[in-house]
């Protein structure tokens, strides 16, 4: 490829980011949509999963539906959700990615969040989550039914220790970083420390696991196998190019030092 298809090629990267790297200006209005919309989605996923909200479209694609199953009895108000175990897992997984996701805006990220980038990364994350849901209340496609009817199944066990642990890499590691941005002795510097360390952009790492495991405690192995492996490829073709292309014009070689030190782009010891 010649150096005016590789820009061509990295500007049309550029045009897919949603987010204005290095842009900090307040977008009060943007952060309100995205928040809003976000709490919305549980609301959502929970009329898939209690209520039976697209059980009419399966049904018309000739596809039976799960029995909704005995609900939980712990003896605390959940219990007025009337969901099964397995759902109440599934909803709580849509609830902790609304949570993380409305902190991350709210707390730790700086940079614009314009309304129509809001929008657009909203509906994106609560389709991700119907499509998990529907795919659990689809009996040719549960995981409930991949591994026996014995709780908890092993799609579900191995998806929730997948989502967790993901969840909590994503969180931790851009807490550590925004920690290191707030100290004005680090203005300028690229953060390299903590779980960066690991992998370059260990977020998306995070954030691509968790995704695969929500998918598989919902769908089962291959499903969560699509979901893991989409998110992966799309990080790895549009999202970190992007990245690193910023990262190289505004850190120069502090970032190519890094990028020597820390080998590993996404996964440690994997890619």
């Amino acid at each position: 490829m010649s150096s005016s298809e590789a820009a061509g090629d990295n500007r049309g990267k550029k045009k897919m980011d949603m987010i204005k790297r290095g842009s900090y200006n307040p977008t009060p209005l943007g952060k309100a949509v995205f928040v809003g919309l976000r709490a919305l989605d549980p609301i959502l996923q929970y009329g898939i999963l209690a209520r039976g909200l697209g059980s009419g479209l399966l049904q018309k694609l000739g596809l039976d539906v799960l029995p909704q199953g005995l609900p939980t009895h712990t003896g605390t108000p959940i219990d007025a959700l009337g969901l099964s175990p397995y759902r109440l897992i599934l909803l709580s997984m849509a609830v902790g990615s609304m949570l993380k996701q409305n902190y991350w805006l709210l707390a730790i990220s700086a940079e614009e969040m314009p309304p129509s980038s809001a929008v657009l990364i909203a509906i994106f994350n609560t389709v991700a989550n119907s499509l998990n849901t529907l795919g659990f209340i689809c009996a040719a496609t549960s995981a409930s039914l991949n591994s026996g009817s014995t709780f908890p199944q092993v799609p579900l066990l191995v998806g929730s220790i997948m989502y967790a642990i993901g969840i909590a890499v994503e969180l931790i590691s851009e807490i550590q970083r925004s920690n290191f941005k707030k100290d004005p002795k680090n203005k300028g510097k690229a953060y390299t420390g903590g779980l960066w360390s690991w992998a370059r952009h260990i977020n998306y790492g995070g954030y691509s696991l968790w995704r695969g495991g929500f998918a598989l405690a919902a769908a089962g192995w291959t499903w969560g196998a699509i979901v893991l492996g989409f998110f992966l490829y799309d990080f790895t073709n549009r999202a970190i190019p992007v990245l690193d292309d910023y990262c190289s014009k505004r850190y120069g070689d502090a970032w190519t030092e890094f990028k020597k030190k820390t080998p590993y782009q996404i996964l440690p010891f994997i890619y």
